[in-house]
C-alpha cells in the first residue's frame, strides 16, 4: 500500500518523530474496514476511519471521539490493562502533534501492545491452540457473561424484531456481492433458512429474554479478538458502536468461537469449547438459537471481508484474498442453512467405568453435545459444579428430576441436528426403556454405550479420581446394580469394554 492513499494523520504517524517516546521501527499499520492500528512498540494506537456504515457511523469528529471514549470504557471488562486513554491529535501550524488539545483534528485510543503471536488465531495456526487454553477459555467467556449486565432496557434486544433487523441489514448490504463472492443460489437458501428460524421460534426468543440470557456482551467474540498474553486471556475490541450488536443473547458471543473452529475444519474443537460453555453456565437450552447466530456471525465475516473490496487504499492482491475469504464464510453460512439428521446417544454402565471418558471421546468425534448428569444435577441443585452435592442432592425425587431433564434437553436438541450424548449411569430399565419411546415417538435414531470393566477396575478408578465435577466414591460400588438390557433393548446396546482401547471398539450406527 503506497503512502499517498493513506490519510495525512496516518501518513505522519507511520513517523517514529510524531511519538513522544522510542518506537520499534518500522511501524507497523494493520487496517480493518474500520480502524486503522499502528505498532509502534510497547504501544498501540487505534484510529477510526471516518465511515458510515449504517450499523457504525463514524463519520463526524465528535462522533469518533465518543466511541474512543466508549471502547476505552467497555473494554475494561474483558482486557483491563490493555486499554490506556483517548487522546487528541492537534494541528499547530501544518504539524500534528499527540496529546495536544488546542486543535483536535482526531482522536486515537491508546493501547497496551501485545505481541501478535499471542491472538488466538495467530496461535491456531502455529499449532499452539491447546485444548486446555480452549477450555480454559469456555470458562473465561462463561465468567464474562454471569458478570456482564442486563436490564429491562437490554433484554428488549432479545425480542425477534430487534433481532432480525440486523440479519435483514446484512442481507440488504450484500446483494452487491451475489455473484462476485456468494451465488444466487446461496442467498437464496440462506436467507430463507433464517426467515423461517424467526417464524417458527418466536417463543424460544421470548424464552432466552425471560431467562436472562440477552446481557451486555462483547458482541465480536472472534479468535482474532482473544490475546493470550503473560498467562492471562484478553477479550478485546468489544463492540461499542451499536447497542444492538452487544445487548444480545449470550450465544451470540459463543457463535463466534463455535464460528472459528467450523472455517478451521475442527469441529472437535468447536464441540470441546461449546460442552465445556454449557456445561459451566447450563445453557443447554441456549444451544437451540445458537445455530441462528453462527449463521448471523459467519455471514457478518463475509459481509465485511467484502467491504475490503470497495476501499481503493486496499491493494488489488489483498482484495482477491478477500474475495476467497468471503466466498469462504458465505458457503459456511449457507452451509449452516441445512441442519443435519439428530441423534441420541445413551451411556450406561456403573460410576467409575468410563462413560465420561468414552462420551468425550464420541463428542469430539461427532462434534455432538455431551451433557453429564453431574452437571444437570447441580444446576437443578443450585450449586456449583466442584461442590460435593449434599444427601439432597441425591433422594430419588431429584434423580428422577435429573433423569427427566437430561431427556428433555436431549430430544430437543437431537430433534434440531444436534447428535446428543446423555451421560449418565441409565442403570434401571425403565429410565432407558423412557428415552427409547421418546426417541421413537420423535423419529429420533438412539444408540445405547455401556460401559464395562472389573470391580476391581471401577473401584480403583474412583479411589484416583480427583479434579471431577463427579461426586461417586468408591464405597457406593456396592449400592449400584445395572438392570440387565431387555430383549427389545440389545439392538440398541454396544458394549464397551473400558479396559481396552475404546475408539477401537466403537461402532456409530444409524
Amino acid at each position: 500500500m503506497s503512502d499517498s492513499k493513506l490519510p495525512p494523520v496516518i501518513q505522519q504517524m507511520m513517523q517514529p518523530s510524531f511519538y513522544p517516546h522510542p518506537v520499534q521501527e518500522p511501524i507497523q499499520l494493520i487496517q480493518t474496514h474500520i480502524s486503522y492500528v499502528l505498532l509502534t512498540g510497547e504501544y498501540a494506537y487505534k484510529l477510526k476511519k471516518p465511515l458510515n456504515f449504517g450499523f457504525l457511523d463514524f463519520s463526524t469528529l465528535e462522533q469518533r471521539h465518543h466511541f474512543c471514549l466508549e471502547e476505552l470504557r467497555l473494554n475494561e471488562r474483558g482486557a483491563p490493562g490493555i486499554y490506556l486513554e483517548v487522546l487528541p491529535i492537534s494541528q499547530i501550524g501544518d504539524q500534528l502533534h499527540l496529546g495536544n488539545e488546542q486543535s483536535p483534528v482526531e482522536y486515537t485510543l491508546k493501547m497496551r501492545q501485545f505481541p501478535q503471536e499471542t491472538l488466538l488465531d495467530h496461535m491456531f495456526d502455529q499449532g499452539k491452540l491447546t485444548e486446555e487454553l480452549l477450555v480454559e477459555l469456555a470458562r473465561a467467556i462463561a465468567t464474562y457473561h454471569a458478570n456482564s449486565p442486563t436490564s429491562n432496557y437490554i433484554r428488549k434486544f432479545g425480542e425477534v424484531a430487534q433481532v432480525r433487523q440486523a440479519f435483514d441489514e446484512n442481507y440488504e448490504q450484500t446483494e452487491r456481492y451475489i455473484g462476485i463472492a456468494q451465488t444466487q443460489k446461496q442467498f437464496n437458501e440462506t436467507k430463507t433458512y433464517t426467515d423461517r428460524f424467526f417464524q417458527e421460534q418466536q417463543d424460544l426468543f421470548v424464552q432466552r429474554m425471560q431467562q436472562d440470557r440477552i446481557r451486555e456482551c462483547h458482541g465480536d467474540l472472534h479468535l482474532g479478538n482473544i490475546s493470550f498474553w503473560q498467562n492471562k486471556l484478553f477479550l478485546f475490541d468489544c463492540i461499542e458502536f451499536n447497542e444492538p450488536f452487544r445487548f444480545v443473547d449470550v450465544m451470540y458471543d459463543v457463535a463466534y468461537i463455535v464460528m472459528d473452529m467450523a472455517v478451521r475444519e475442527r469441529p472437535d474443537l468447536g464441540a470441546l469449547f461449546l460442552n465445556t460453555y454449557v456445561e459451566q453456565t447450563g445453557d443447554w437450552e441456549g444451544l437451540r438459537v445458537l445455530p441462528i447466530y453462527v449463521s448471523r456471525q459467519t455471514y457478518v465475516r463475509a459481509k465485511i471481508t467484502c467491504f475490503l473490496l470497495d476501499d481503493p487504499a486496499v491493494p488489488e492482491e489483498s482484495k482477491q484474498k478477500a474475495k476467497e475469504t468471503a466466498a469462504l464464510y458465505y458457503r459456511l453460512a449457507w452451509e449452516n442453512a441445512h441442519p443435519q439428521q439428530g441423534r441420541l446417544i445413551l451411556m450406561s454402565g456403573l460410576s467409575g467405568s468410563g462413560k465420561s471418558t468414552t462420551a468425550r471421546l464420541l463428542a469430539r468425534k461427532l462434534g455432538a453435545v455431551h451433557i453429564r448428569s453431574d452437571a444437570v444435577r447441580k444446576h437443578l441443585g443450585g450449586i456449583a459444579l466442584h461442590q460435593k452435592g449434599g444427601a439432597e442432592l441425591y433422594t430419588a425425587e431429584m434423580t428422577q428430576k435429573t433423569y427427566g431433564r437430561l431427556l428433555e434437553l436431549g430430544i430437543q436438541l437431537a430433534a434440531q441436528g444436534y447428535s446428543v450424548i446423555l451421560d449418565a449411569k441409565y442403570d434401571r430399565q425403565a429410565l432407558r426403556a423412557e428415552a427409547i419411546a421418546q426417541a421413537q415417538s420423535h423419529q429420533i435414531p438412539l444408540q445405547i454405550f455401556h460401559c464395562d470393566a472389573p470391580l476391581e477396575v471401577l473401584q480403583t478408578r474412583l479411589q484416583q479420581r480427583t479434579g471431577d465435577i463427579a461426586d461417586a466414591t468408591a464405597d457406593l460400588l456396592a449400592q449400584q446394580q445395572l438392570d440387565p438390557f431387555t430383549a427389545a433393548e440389545q439392538p440398541y446396546v454396544t458394549r464397551l469394554d473400558t479396559t481396552q482401547d475404546v475408539e477401537a471398539q466403537l461402532e456409530l450406527r444409524g
